[in-house]
């Protein structure tokens, strides 16, 4: 059985999914804030239970949480070693040219890839107990103190939801056109990098086709169905922030300020 895309929607009952539009962005935003100052072994510990909790509430399962970062390694490897090799340190072990390997560069790496790890995985949650719908509204409703400065704010956020939504889809697609490329002879799980950097160009261009033909098609079906660029539509009905929300967004808050003032 195919794993679940990565940025899936997937209904449930959880209290995470019950939560408020906004609440959920507002503490997205949130943890992120709390991530990027964490600088100490504690702080780690701290998020890393919470989003350890996270997952546990939103009842995804762990090869669908942990899938985004599996296709991505060679990402992490590549900012991995750009900090290790690049990071200013006065006292590197090892140098050549413009390469200067050092302990504290090799920490700064390992922070960098964990941050953005854990960012990944946060996204990922957010994405799977929130639908498309919920997203396009919170965001329309995050967005709407712009409105009075003229800005488009109901094309902003429905620009923003589909391309979130599209993620999943271009990743099916990069998988289905990776193993049609490895029924003709490419070598994607060579040792060798130079072969698996050759057998990722001709993934390339058919993802980009894919891409612009889905695009095209999206639009056609919005116009098919009444969607007119600058036209205003109904908001639905108005949210209520409940006690379990305000709760929700104390503990992300408490989290913030652990992270600044105590650790």
């Amino acid at each position: 059985m195919s794993r679940m895309p990565t940025g899936t929607y997937l209904p449930g009952e959880s209290c995470l999914h019950r939560l408020d539009l906004l609440i959920k962005l507002l503490g997205f935003l949130i943890f992120i804030a709390a991530v990027i100052v964490t600088d100490s072994v504690e702080g780690y510990l701290l998020w890393a239970a919470f989003i350890c909790g996270m997952i546990v509430l939103s009842g995804m399962p762990l090869n669908t949480v942990f899938d985004s970062l599996r296709r991505t390694y060679l990402f992490f490897l590549i900012i991995f070693f750009m900090n290790a090799f690049f990071f200013d340190a006065a006292d590197p072990f090892w140098s050549w040219w413009i390469f200067r390997l050092s302990a504290a560069g090799l920490i700064q790496g390992a922070n960098v890839v964990l941050r953005l790890m854990t960012l990944i995985i946060a996204a990922g949650i957010l994405t799977a107990v929130t639908s498309p719908m919920e997203i396009t509204s919170a965001l329309r409703r995050l967005f709407k103190p712009l409105w009075h400065l003229g800005l488009p704010v109901d094309i902003l956020s429905l620009i923003i939801s589909v391309a979130i939504q599209f993620i999943p889809v271009l990743s099916e697609e990069v998988e289905t056109i990776r193993k049609a490329q490895t029924a003709r002879g490419a070598r994607f799980d060579s040792g060798r990098l130079r072969e698996r950097a050759e057998s990722v160009f001709p993934l390339v261009i058919p993802i980009f086709l894919s891409a612009f033909r889905r695009a095209d098609e999206l639009a056609l079906a919005m116009e098919a169905r009444g969607y007119r660029c600058g036209k205003r539509y109904s908001r639905g009905t108005k949210a209520l922030i409940r006690w379990g929300d305000i709760g929700a967004l104390l503990v992300t808050a408490g989290v913030l300020m652990a992270q600044i003032f105590v650790f």
